[in-house]
């Protein structure tokens, strides 16, 4: 599907400012949108809604459809009377540059179950009937989602066939019993999935009706210990005793010599295609009900991936197998029609893949990082672009523009130099023009490269587990002219 010329900004809502340890869906959200408005931006792509998992990933989330309960307002559950003034004044610990997670965490999680206390004692009918409402529209994954959630936290967050035999394969007596016993504890994760689920939805109308759209991210795999593994084992490479016998990774590339171990289970692709691909149909639907464009993470995962055994510490010793190929995403065009899918088509790009990705007429994505390593025949340099794709800066996973270009080596630099015909010294903006240039429909550019900032700020290493996904900006950061210049290089390159 071809997209309308365009171009925004990438910042997953965490990164926002604000007074309680991260970016929510709150007051700084809305700014942010008028500042994209402003800047002439037509585009705001996020990272993954749903919650977090191991290293604080959005990647690695307990549930492929809940939002994460850290992105809730907690200024709008002060303004419904189910907070305190004192509950959302800021404490020590929430750092307005970082995202503490070890204080952020449990201030906004005690926050959250005080307003879910006072919701079930003082609600209002309205209320009530709207928490009703949000229950059946969303019981197809949030009966499993919040019951797995107190499950989880009663067994220390273990792997869940480590449970009780009985949790662990589902008995329907023993779910019924463990509901009954948590019924406080799953009352509490569906109010904050309500809150998650109407805050956005407000925030996104607000977005829409001045113009801008969304972009959101679904990652191809899901985490082992999450809601929709433990509740359709059956879908997943596991044993009998629902242990994954293969997880999920890539070889060694770009970003690692020993490749990327990402311990995922993967899918047992045989099963899905028994029911028409159903599982992965209400998945996309549910992600087009957040959001107005979807990027599909590790696309090349769906023509073939790497499997690696669950007894592998690295990803070096693995097998391609072939993936489910065009028949997945038929059923999904049977099922919902033609949608805005960005293929990311990074990493190892065979025929397959391209063919794959062209058959669909998915936009894939280039990235100017990746474009001066060697010579003119690098494909992610801006004569090889094409209308149908997105050009962008860099990623998330890759270093900010600024951090790029100082470790650069010299004939990266040479060849830098001599193609944008600049001396290199405001890299950031210079790829950022040359990305508005490019002949491709759509182009986005990190917030940190805006800001021209330094690999400190960074949103993620890949192959390192721990110490990401912390970064922040603060509105003092942003100048008029950050704006000014984006919307002036919209005018220019037609992207208004």
């Amino acid at each position: 599907m071809r997209f309308p010329r365009a171009s925004g900004v990438l910042l997953h809502p965490t990164s926002l400012p604000g007074p309680h340890g991260s970016g929510d869906l709150g007051r700084e959200a809305y700014h942010f949108v008028d500042w994209l408005v402003a800047a002439g931006q037509k585009l705001w792509q996020v990272l993954p809604l749903a919650g977090i998992g191991p290293g604080n990933s959005p990647y690695m989330s307990n549930s492929a459809f809940a939002g994460n309960p850290l992105l809730v307002d907690l200024a709008e559950l002060h303004q419904q009377g189910w907070l305190d003034a004192d509950d959302i004044a800021p404490v020590p610990g929430l750092d307005a540059a970082r995202v503490n997670f070890a204080a952020m965490h449990p201030f906004r999680m005690e926050r959250l179950a005080k307003a879910a206390r006072r919701f079930a004692e003082h609600g209002t009918p309205a209320q009530r009937e709207d928490f009703e409402r949000f229950r059946a529209e969303q019981a197809d994954w949030l009966a499993d989602y919040a019951l797995f959630m107190p499950l989880a936290e009663s067994f220390g967050w273990r792997d869940w066939h480590a449970w009780p035999a009985p949790l662990a394969r589902r008995d329907a007596q023993a779910l019924a019993a463990a509901r009954a016993d948590h019924a406080d504890r799953v009352a509490f994760y569906e109010f904050v999935q309500w809150r998650f689920f109407r805050q956005w939805a407000a925030l996104k109308a607000y977005a829409n009706g001045k113009g801008v759209q969304v972009v959101g991210d679904a990652p191809i795999f899901i985490a082992y210990l999450s809601a929709e593994v433990w509740a359709n084992p059956r879908l997943f490479e596991l044993d009998a005793q629902g242990v994954p016998t293969v997880v999920a990774g890539v070889p060694p590339d770009f970003f690692s010599a020993t490749g990327q171990r990402w311990g995922n289970p993967l899918y047992r692709w045989s099963e899905h295609a028994k029911d028409g691909y159903a599982w992965w149909v209400q998945r996309i639907r549910r992600t087009f009900e957040l959001v107005d464009i979807v990027r599909i993470d590790h696309f090349r995962g769906f023509a073939g991936y790497w499997e690696i055994p669950a007894a592998e510490t690295t990803a070096i010793k693995g097998r391609w197998l072939p993936g489910p190929g065009d028949a997945l995403f038929k059923a999904i065009a049977k099922a919902l029609g033609p949608l805005p899918i960005i293929a990311e088509d990074l990493g190892v790009i065979t025929p397959d893949v391209d063919a794959l990705r062209r058959k669909f007429a998915f936009p894939g994505m280039r990235i100017l990082q990746f474009a001066f390593g060697d010579d003119a025949a690098n494909r992610f340099l801006p004569h090889h672009h094409e209308p149908d794709t997105v050009v962008y800066t860099g990623t998330h996973d890759n270093d900010t523009v600024a951090g790029w270009w100082a470790k650069a080596g010299d004939a990266e630099r040479h060849f830098a130099r001599g193609y944008l015909a600049t001396d290199g010294h405001d890299m950031p903006w210079t790829l950022i023009r040359t990305a508005m240039a490019s002949v491709a429909d759509t182009c986005v550019h990190p917030m940190q490269d805006v800001l021209e900032l330094p690999s400190e700020c960074r949103m993620n290493f890949p192959g390192q587990e721990s110490g990401w996904w912390t970064w922040r900006f603060q509105w003092q950061q942003v100048q008029p002219w950050h704006a000014g210049r984006l919307a002036e290089f919209g005018r220019l390159y037609g992207r208004l």
